[in-house]
């Protein structure tokens, strides 16, 4: 076992994890919210209160966290470089390996560091839509554009949200706020996000019509992603994927005139997968008590 756990900008999500069955253990789910604008102190405190709940019926002898920390950071000695992020200012160059081992009273051996911008697809690579694959690549699909590649043993951030793209850059077309623009274009009407969007489709037949123009910007997006990763699969996630019949048949053939005909699948795991992503950083290693 091993506990995966996600830090947020403005919370800590935490569960222990069953790594033989890939799955997150019943009633061990924890998620609080955490000032990170406070002191280092009361951050890592907060951190290992959630932590210590999450384990505390467990029993287990050595331990080990696996955690989904964002970026800039040492992902290997534990130290972090975020600054000027409106996050997490007080921990930057401390080494937060070390202070939160010294907090819950073990081995700093015990701690491991993902990048959170790969433990969506990490997840799903271990657990999940792309778990008989070796080679993946993701995107998560929402207020903002993720993308990560995953070589069977760790995700990585691809960080192609910013790629020049037509005139701008590619989350300013792949992304909640391009349909909402795009709608507003078309109709003149304010929709608050793709999930209104959706609802709409039976009475505005333009909302299809957006839809094929989103999967078009979408395929454009891919097709170089996918001739510089060579992956064996696709893996679509974040809340516009729950939208996804209506995108990703006209995406399947838009792929396939580019000579792209590997699977697109639509991400299983919803919030659980940067849990197990990062506990699963575990899976086949032993620590030394």
């Amino acid at each position: 076992m091993a506990v995966g756990v996600d830090i947020g900008g403005s919370h800590i999500t935490a569960a222990l994890v069953d790594l033989e069955n890939r799955s997150i253990i019943e009633n061990t789910w924890r998620r609080e919210r955490v000032n990170s604008k406070g002191a280092a102190e009361d951050i890592i405190t907060a951190w290992a209160a959630v932590i210590n709940e999450v384990t505390k019926e467990a029993a287990i002898d050595n331990m080990v966290i696996g955690i989904g920390m964002p970026g800039p950071f040492d992902y290997e000695l534990g130290i972090s470089k975020m600054l000027n992020q409106d996050k997490y200012d007080a921990l930057f160059n401390l080494n937060v390996k070390e202070l939160l081992a010294a907090k819950l009273n073990i081995s700093p051996k015990n701690i491991q560091f993902i990048n959170d911008a790969g433990c969506f697809l990490q997840g799903e690579g271990f657990s999940g839509a792309a778990r008989e694959f070796k080679r993946a690549i993701g995107l998560t699909l929402g207020t903002g554009l993720g993308s990560a590649t995953y070589d069977g043993h760790l995700a990585k951030d691809a960080d192609r949200w910013c790629a020049p793209f037509k005139n701008s850059i590619a989350e300013d077309y792949i992304s909640t706020r391009w349909f909402v623009k795009r709608y507003e274009e078309i109709s003149g009407q304010t929709v608050k996000d793709v999930k209104a969007l959706c609802e709409l489709e039976e009475q505005d037949e333009r909302v299809k019509g957006i839809f094929q123009e989103f999967a078009a910007n979408l395929a454009a997006f891919l097709v170089p992603f996918v001739q510089e990763e060579n992956p064996e699969v696709i893996v679509l996630g974040g809340n516009i994927a729950n939208a996804s019949p209506l995108f990703l048949p006209a995406l399947i053939l838009q792929l396939a005139a580019h000579h792209i005909h590997i699977p697109v699948r639509i991400a299983m795991l919803g919030e659980s997968a940067a849990i197990i992503g990062a506990a699963s950083v575990w899976f086949g290693e032993t620590v030394n008590a």
